[in-house]
């Protein structure tokens, strides 16, 4: 057993539970955050059938980047959708049998991996070509765009430039599952590319990229426009009308 082998094990041991926490804090967080207001972006549904439908549109559609500029929402959706992809064809490495629909989806996940680096490529060169997007760009817009690039090209670079044993990789993380410790293949482009993963997971919870679940709670999106039929009261304030 390398010394790698019980690095790695600890790295994720320790990112896993980051990861999970940190969500589940944030979550809870958001949806203690009060709504005094009724302030769905119109034009809005006025069932809740209808918003339904409306945050369907946007988390599987981008329906609203899609109405506002559509480079963006070119480069935004084909980086969503590749990364979901990717994700799908990963599922391999965490279950034995591997699902049937996770082995259909395996040419499919390649070729996402493809559009995720090609929309973090579009998504990062606009902070730097466009002036108004470098000015309010900071470093973090930078080192999240650079991360996730880092880990879609380290990823298809063991596809075709640097192989690795898939097989022990897959062992590695069963064996994580099962806690119980198992050799993970020696490769660099491996070891980057897993240290990169690693580090996203850790900061997910307090990065941008909480807009995942966020989206779920915006009151602009989850409202529905229906101030006439119902009087909409915040739970706070309701407490306060019943003492």
């Amino acid at each position: 057993m390398t010394a790698a082998s019980y690095f790695f094990a600890i790295l994720f041991y320790a990112a896993t539970a980051l990861f999970v926490v940190g969500l589940i804090y944030k979550i809870a967080d958001f949806a203690r955050t009060p709504a005094p207001l009724l302030i769905p972006t119109t034009p809005a549904p006025m069932t809740t059938g209808g918003v339904v439908f409306r945050m369907f549109r946007e988390v599987a559609l981008f329906e609203s980047l899609f109405k506002s500029n559509l480079w963006i929402w070119a480069f935004g959706w084909m980086f969503h959708m590749g990364l979901f992809l990717v994700l799908a064809r990963h599922l391999r490495y965490f279950t034995e049998p591997v699902w049937f629909w996770v082995e259909l989806i395996q040419p499919f996940g390649l070729y996402g991996g493809f559009a995720m680096a090609a929309g973090l490529g579009g998504l990062w060169a606009r902070r730097f070509l466009l002036e108004r997007i470098r000015y309010i760009s900071t470093p973090s817009d930078h080192l999240m765009l650079a991360l996730l690039l880092g880990i879609a090209v380290t990823g298809l670079s063991m596809k075709f430039l640097m192989h690795t044993d898939i097989v022990l990789v897959k062992t590695f993380f069963l064996g994580l599952m099962r806690f119980e410790l198992q050799p993970l293949p020696q490769h660099p482009g491996l070891y980057l590319h897993l240290a990169l993963v690693a580090i996203l997971m850790i900061i997910f919870p307090i990065s941008k990229l909480l807009h995942a679940p966020g989206i779920f709670f915006s009151p602009t999106r989850n409202q529905a426009d229906n101030p006439r039929e119902a009087r909409h009261v915040a739970p706070w304030a309701a407490e306060l009308d019943s003492k």
